[in-house]
């Protein structure tokens, strides 16, 4: 038998990558600093502008961003470039893309570095209020001059975006730029396959420069919503309940905003049914709480569950999972908790079933306990929830657990270290996840992961922690808590530069982002096979 040319099999890596120096985390644990693009690529999917964090503040942030974006726009443009466009597409994050994309060309115009630039520009411009956002954004950073690929890349965006729907959408008093001021400053030329937006352009333009021109046959919508507009109020109600109502406000682009402005009142439930057959999936979303106050008639509700449950929908739609809670928690009745459930399961297909026994932490520290969205309904425990009880749901055997120290000061013993939740026997995800939030599985106090791991790890045959990493001091570190042998997935859900164990290799990875695609890595990894950032070929091999 042959002792030494044996083949060997080789131990997959990920691509956060440690760097092998070591820090603190902010609780004064053992830390692990990680590469330029990892450090990025963390920071990026968890980042809002301008938001304080609870270990980091928000100015120190939006910096500690922008210098990684421009640091690799001129050391790595090729790779910074498919992250700030993977942002705005895939990971559905606009403010993190469009700050990144004007940090990247403004990095490579001082190091007169060529190209890149204007696509990268162009690239992130997905909606089009956008190209007003870049400018707004880069004059009041960046100064009033405008450089080439500044210019050149809105110009590409605006030749793909400005159409009659989004003129009437976007093309308000609101807006500081507004899209005859985008024309005038980036002039671009009507797109060869739109013959109509040349005249769509001079209009904008007209608008911008309040003159009283008549608005050109060839657009439409534009000229159907003039003709709406010159309805006497008083009559506008009336018109709602005539035959072929949804129809007259489609051609004429009108969205529930611009329907509740045309009103000058309330919005009733003649209104919603109108405009309903027209709304978007996000826009369906948002307004759940709104059709139910309203009383819009069982029958409508049930055409609007249906298309929330749409799977097709739901993916062309690339809303985030925690859209779906959100809108669970802020929707009163229980008529759309089905297509919810259906909508959110359909968002995280993605997420593996996993053989065997794994061990799932999520952290309920108080570092957990702050904001995760603008408007502050959601915490990051929250999303720390919904994805541990997830992937949970979806292994063949599953231990998941909270954890945290709940210590009420830094001198006091730990109260409660770790408290298992056991789903509901063919509950729901969503239900799960709100008896979570209000059952008392959130502990607060510090972040003593280690001890945690040694307090609920029995052999498992995976690790999954889901975090924010900043983990309190102990003698020992946190990959060290778990065997070896035994792989350890962190999920991370902050950005922060410290991390509480290495990653990239030994069995030691660190995933980030909100959307199943992390743990997808999983059973890449376990299969042999090298895990890759997410807007690369997940099947190719190592």
């Amino acid at each position: 038998m042959s002792r030494f040319n044996r083949a060997r099999r080789r131990v997959p890596t990920s691509p956060v990558r440690s760097t092998g120096a070591r820090t603190r985390t902010a609780q004064g644990g053992d830390g692990h600093l990680r590469d330029p693009r990892s450090e990025l690529f963390l920071l990026a999917v968890t980042h809002i502008a301008g938001e304080d964090t609870f270990y980091e503040r928000a100015e120190r942030r939006d910096d500690r961003y922008a210098r990684l974006v421009r640091t690799l726009a001129v050391e790595d443009p090729v790779w910074t470039g498919r992250l700030l466009t993977w942002l705005r597409g895939e990971a559905h994050l606009r403010t993190a893309a469009l700050v990144g994309a004007a940090e990247f060309t403004a990095a490579r115009l001082e190091r007169q570095a060529p190209g890149h630039s204007r696509q990268v520009v162009d690239a992130v411009l997905q909606r089009a209020d956008e190209p007003g956002e870049m400018l707004g954004h880069w004059t009041s950073v960046h100064g009033r001059a405008l450089p080439k690929p500044v210019k050149r890349g809105v110009a590409d965006a605006v030749r793909r975006l400005y159409d009659e729907r989004a003129l009437l959408a976007y093309d308000t008093p609101a807006h500081a730029f507004r899209f005859g001021d985008v024309l005038n400053l980036v002039h671009p030329s009507p797109a060869a396959d739109r013959p109509w937006q040349g005249e769509l352009f001079r209009h904008a333009l007209d608008r911008r420069g309040k003159r009283d021109t008549a608005i050109p046959e060839r657009l439409g919508m534009l000229r159907a919503r003039d003709a709406l507009a010159r309805v006497p109020v008083a009559e506008r109600r009336t018109l709602l309940t005539a035959p072929g109502a949804a129809e007259r406000l489609r051609a004429a682009g009108m969205t529930w905003e611009a329907l509740a402005g045309w009103l000058q009142g309330p919005m009733d439930a003649r209104a919603w049914e109108a405009v309903i057959p027209s709304m978007g999936y996000m826009a369906l979303l948002r307004n759940l709480r709104n059709f139910d106050e309203a009383g819009v008639d069982d029958e409508v509700a049930a055409r609007v569950a249906e298309r929330i449950a749409d799977p097709d929908r739901v993916a062309r739609s690339r809303q985030l999972p925690l859209r779906f809670y959100s809108a669970f928690n802020a929707a009163p009745s229980l008529r759309w908790g089905h297509a919810l459930e259906k909508a959110l399961g359909a968002s995280l297909s993605g997420v593996p079933r996993l053989p065997g026994r794994t061990l799932v932490l999520v952290d309920t520290s108080s570092s957990m306990n702050e904001g995760f969205s603008r408007d502050g309904t959601l915490m990051r425990w929250d999303a720390a929830a919904l994805f541990g009880i997830a992937l949970g749901r979806r292994c063949e055997r599953a231990d998941v657990v909270s954890f945290s120290s709940a210590r009420r000061t830094w001198n006091d013993p730990p109260r409660e270290l770790v408290r298992p939740f056991v789903p509901a026997p063919g509950g729901s995800l969503l239900g799960d996840v709100r008896r979570w939030r209000e059952g008392g599985w959130f502990l607060g106090g510090g972040t003593d992961t280690a001890p945690a791991l040694r307090a609920t790890f029995r052999g498992h045959d995976r690790v999954v922690v889901v975090t924010d990493e900043q983990a309190g001091h102990d003698a020992r570190e946190v990959t060290d808590a778990v065997p070896a042998r035994t792989p350890m997935y962190t999920w991370n859900l902050a950005g922060y530069a410290a991390g509480h164990a290495p990653s990239g290799q030994d069995r030691r990875h660190t995933f980030g982002g909100l959307t199943d695609q992390a743990f997808r890595m999983i059973p890449m990894i376990e299969a042999g096979r090298d895990a890759v950032w997410p807007w690369e070929d997940p099947g190719r091999t190592a």
